[in-house]
C-alpha cells in the first residue's frame, strides 16, 4: 500500500471516519510522505512536533503547538504520542472602562500525533468526532507500521 493510502483509505486515517485530515512525515520531520489535501504543516511546525516527541514537553505545555497554521493546547504527552486540542479565543467587551476580557478554552477539534520507528503520523479530528476513537485509529496504525519495520 502507498503512503497516501495510509492517509486516505478505508482502513487507515481518513477512511476510518474518525479523522478528517492527516499526514505522514519522516521520523526526523524533514520529508512529507503523504498528506491530505489542504493539510500543510510548515517546517517550523514540524520542528515543534519533533522536539515534543523527543521528550521536551515543557515548552509545548507552556506555549502550545501549531499544526497547519492553527494553535493547539497540549493535553497529553507520552513516549511516542502527543495529544492536543484547538484553542478557541473569545474576547468580551469591558463592563466598565478598562481592558477587554479574553477567555481561551480548548475546543472540540484536536490532533493526535504518533511517532513510529521511521515515521510521524499526524491526524486532525473535527468537532463531532470522538477524540478517543481518533486516538485509537492513529495508535493502531502506528502499531501496524512498527510491526512492519516502519
Amino acid at each position: 500500500m502507498s503512503w497516501q493510502a495510509y492517509v486516505d483509505s478505508r482502513y487507515s486515517l481518513i477512511g476510518s471516519g474518525h479523522v478528517d485530515k492527516g499526514a505522514i512525515y519522516s521520523a526526523k520531520g524533514d520529508s512529507v510522505w503523504a498528506t491530505s489535501a489542504g493539510f500543510t504543516i510548515s517546517p517550523a511546525e514540524m520542528q515543534e512536533i519533533v522536539t515534543g516527541l523527543s521528550g521536551s514537553y515543557d515548552k509545548l505545555y507552556a506555549e502550545g503547538l501549531h499544526i497547519a497554521g492553527e494553535k493547539f493546547v497540549l493535553t497529553k504527552a507520552e513516549d511516542r504520542s502527543l495529544y492536543a486540542r484547538k484553542v478557541s479565543t473569545t474576547i468580551f467587551p469591558p463592563k466598565k472602562s478598562g481592558q477587554n476580557l479574553t477567555k481561551r478554552k480548548q475546543g472540540r477539534e484536536g490532533v493526535v500525533i504518533v511517532k513510529t520507528t521511521q515515521a510521524i503520523l499526524i491526524a486532525h479530528y473535527k468537532d463531532g468526532m470522538i477524540a478517543g476513537n481518533s486516538a485509537q485509529t492513529v495508535e493502531q496504525l502506528a502499531d501496524y507500521l512498527i510491526s512492519t519495520g516502519y
